[in-house]
């Protein structure tokens, strides 16, 4: 126990900016830390058939932290949640060694399914400020979530997830690009046009489309012209 201890809080003084004083000023000023302690305690209770018990103690963490973690949710080593607050972990949650995520996420489900109904995080991710993961999904290791993001489908590793709904922007550090074939007009010349989200998307649409119709009245002009001179 006292290793595992000894572990998180080496783990927040790497990965917490913050915490930078001795260890019993990451322990007193570190909430996140003590809702993941009292969760490893009310698992044991669940566990162990004391699910009452175990419902009764998250209850009571979750007011004194701000941090809602069911009790039998699967955590792994040196879980670290950053500013604490308003942090939802759904039951059949499983999260990996050395995952890190930032206050107002929801590991939640999706509905009233029955079973596995929460995501998995794999080692090493994070997730960022405000972001949901819904469904029996799996986020690969080192997988990242963008702050804001709505995840609903599975995260490969190595990559990297923004938007609503979450879509890939990056894999392994490389920029992903998504492909479009259907934007209007002639600009584009046959090929594949490439943007990396929805707005991006429509901003190009709306440009290729005001160059089009720029052409057009610029042509219709010329005509007019042309006419007049003749007379």
């Amino acid at each position: 126990m006292f290793k595992r201890m000894k572990e998180d809080i080496a783990a927040y003084r790497d990965r917490d900016p913050a915490a930078t004083g001795s260890n019993l000023y990451i322990y007193q000023n570190a909430p996140g830390m003590r809702a993941i302690w009292a969760h490893r305690r009310e698992h044991w209770l669940w566990e162990h058939g004391m699910k009452s018990l175990a419902r009764y103690l998250s209850t009571r963490a979750r007011r004194k932290f701000g941090v809602e973690i069911h009790p039998a949710a699967t955590i792994g080593r040196r879980f670290v949640i950053d500013h604490g607050m308003g942090i939802v972990i759904g039951e059949t949650t499983v999260i990996g060694d050395d995952c890190m995520i930032y206050q107002g996420v929801t590991l939640g489900g999706t509905g009233k399914q029955t079973g596995k109904r929460h995501p998995t995080l794999k080692n090493n991710v994070v997730v960022g400020v405000g972001a949901c993961v819904l469904g029996d999904i799996t986020v690969g290791d080192n997988a990242k979530v963008g702050g804001g993001a709505v995840v609903v489908k599975d995260v490969p590793p190595n990559c990297t997830v923004v938007g609503v709904p979450g879509h890939v922007t990056t894999n392994c550090g490389v920029r992903v690009r998504r492909a479009i074939d259907d934007m209007p007009g002639p600009e584009t010349h046959g090929h594949r046009q490439y943007l990396p989200d929805p707005i991006d998307q429509t901003i190009t649409i709306l440009e290729a489309r005001i160059q089009q119709l720029e052409r057009r009245l610029a042509s219709y002009e010329g005509e007019g012209s042309g006419d007049d001179a003749g007379v």
